[in-house]
């Protein structure tokens, strides 16, 4: 079993950044691939960033290729965001989701764990 708990969502202008964090709880967390994702109001959930579980693979949507940067600490349980010149269409609730076997697929319904979810909120 693995929890999860994001945080370090907020408010931002745009252009500014914002650093999400997502940690988990379980012995196993080393293991398992971890997935952000973001759903706006009215649209589906979609995968942002995705990170392997040693973390030698990362994979990125398009829309924030070279703005995001996604870190994992295993020793902390942790997986970070990097969020660097943020725009308006950023602006989402943002999910951290992990794969038990160790991969990020974008299709959300493959991940067995969800965290709660932090909301980002990017002003023009």
């Amino acid at each position: 079993q693995v929890q999860l708990v994001e945080s370090g969502g907020g408010l931002v202008q745009a252009g500014g950044s914002l650093r999400l964090s997502c940690a988990a709880s379980g012995r196993t967390f080393s293991t398992y691939g971890v997935g952000w994702f973001r759903q706006a109001p009215g649209q589906e959930r979609e995968f942002v960033v995705g990170i392997w579980w040693n973390g030698g693979n990362t994979y990125y949507a398009d829309s924030v290729k070279g703005r995001f940067t996604i870190s994992r600490d295993n020793a902390k349980n942790t997986v970070y965001l990097q969020m660097n010149s943020t725009k308006p269409e950023d602006t989402a609730v943002y999910y951290c989701a992990a794969n038990r076997d160790g991969t990020t697929p974008i299709d959300p319904y493959r991940y067995d764990y969800w965290g709660q979810g932090t909301q980002v909120t990017v002003s023009s």
